[in-house]
């Protein structure tokens, strides 16, 4: 098992990267939409991300439910699960959850767009939540080590 301050600097690691990632997805939708890319450079670009960013959303998790952070784990299972059922939904033919086919039709620009913007509005908060247990776990130690010697020497 890992040290409690490793496993929450690996945690903003993981969704700090996510939301550079996530920010990319922006980037690239909000460029399709004024036609600065054409669907199919677009598509390929996203779908390229979908199973690394569903991997290291799970792989997060799996950390946070092995050292035991049950509400944590709870937090990020919806999107864990929302993730998962994007890939799954999937129709036959699709090339990914991006499809170039079906990317202008009934809105699909603006339905990734919320769904990014929302995601990137959770890793925001997720981001300072871990930051706080992070901190938490860095003073529950004794910094000083007060406990090794009997009389703290300051050089004043």
């Amino acid at each position: 098992m890992l040290p409690e301050t490793l496993v929450f600097i690996i945690s903003m690691i993981i969704t700090g990267s996510l939301l550079f990632l996530l920010v990319y997805f922006v980037i690239i939708l909000s460029d399709l939409e004024c036609d600065y890319l054409n669907a199919q450079t677009c598509c390929s670009k996203l779908n390229f991300w979908v199973i690394p960013k569903l991997a290291s959303h799970t792989f997060l998790a799996f950390i946070l439910l092995i050292h035991q952070y049950y509400g944590l784990f709870l937090l990020n299972v919806p999107g864990v699960a929302w993730l998962i059922y994007e890939k799954v939904k999937i129709p036959s033919g699709n090339l990914g959850v991006y499809d170039p086919a079906e990317i202008h039709n009934r809105g699909m620009i603006r339905k990734h767009l919320r769904d990014c913007m929302i995601y990137l509005g959770f890793y925001l908060l997720i981001f300072f939540v871990y930051l706080y247990y992070m901190i938490i776990a860095l003073l529950k130690g004794d910094p000083i080590r007060r406990h090794e010697e009997g009389e703290i020497i300051s050089e004043f």
